[in-house]
């Protein structure tokens, strides 16, 4: 019989390329992964992996068990929803993992509520990039993902995940108290050209957002400092290092050296979903998780 959690340490590996990788997102050791898949190949007498550079990937075999195992697995998530339905109970463990802002300003506050309404529920937080989230969600790794998307710099979200729109999300330009901007009750791209920002990394959502807000401008916005955290930009601002567009979800108290003054022109406005796969619909405590996660929203 094939051991169903060595079928998903394997899909790990898959997902993440490697066995230290999959390890960090499984919550396990690299030695105890090796193990599963050990224990998998034993079982099927195949071999599942190759080496390959100072990754590993899927031989024939390993292939062809993890894409049939997909359907497997997923049929047994189904089964286990509907049994929780049957018997009306929010139990079980769940993984939910957020971005940081969501972490702080939604996630958290939701979840210490939902676990003294519901004390046979257990739940593991876990923080990370709104792609990676969705990865982990597509591939069973956890069972609800909170992520956002900038206008239109769209999140491919697979087909068998569903998504719940939480919340509006607006970001304001904050400045210094002695910035010229922090006397105007709002800005545009175009009054914009010539500060110094502090953004978030190439290639995060965020970032893609700041540059397209300059789209029609003819300019690039100019980035003077990086960092990944919006805690991070705000110290920057409070020494007068540059300018930062921040999201007010998760914002903490900006002080009376700080201004948030709102931006138009566009609106820079992200939206907040909540993902989970189709197959735990059913699943009452996924359910209380989506409810707790919408009616937080509504009030942030």
């Amino acid at each position: 019989m094939i051991d169903l959690g060595a079928l998903t340490a394997l899909r790990a590996v898959d997902t993440h390329g490697s066995v230290v990788a999959a390890a960090d997102a499984l919550g396990f050791t690299p030695s105890a992964v090796s193990q599963q898949v050990k224990r998998l190949e034993r079982q099927t007498g195949v071999p599942l992996l190759e080496r390959v550079g100072r990754g590993v990937m899927l031989t024939r075999h390993g292939r062809h068990l993890v894409d049939a195992g997909v359907q497997v697995l997923t049929d047994l998530e189904q089964i286990e929803s509907g049994l929780h339905r049957q018997a009306e109970t929010v139990a079980g463990h769940l993984r939910i993992v957020a971005f940081s802002t969501a972490m702080r300003g939604l996630v958290a506050p939701m979840v210490r509520s939902l676990l003294d309404d519901h004390p046979d529920l257990t739940v593991q937080l876990s923080e990370r990039e709104p792609w990676d989230t969705i990865d982990l969600v597509a591939s069973g790794q956890c069972e609800v993902g909170v992520v956002h998307s900038w206008g239109d710099a769209a999140l491919a979200i697979p087909d068998h995940l569903s998504s719940v729109r939480l919340a509006p999300d607006v970001a304001d330009v904050v400045v210094h108290r002695d910035h010229p901007l922090a006397r105007r009750r709002v800005v545009a791209p175009r009054d914009l050209l010539d500060e110094g920002w502090i953004a978030t990394p190439e290639g995060t959502i965020c970032r893609q957002w700041l540059t397209r807000m300059y789209d029609g401008t003819g300019r690039l916005p100019r980035i003077a400092h990086v960092a990944m955290e919006f805690d991070s930009h705000l110290a920057m601002v409070r020494a007068g290092l540059g300018i930062a567009l921040v999201p007010r979800l998760g914002r903490q108290r900006l002080g009376d050296q700080l201004v948030a003054v709102p931006a138009h022109d566009p609106v820079p406005t992200r939206a907040v979903l909540a993902l989970h796969r189709r197959s735990m619909t059913a699943s009452p405590a996924v359910a209380a998780v989506l409810a707790g996660l919408c009616a937080d929203g509504r009030e942030s």
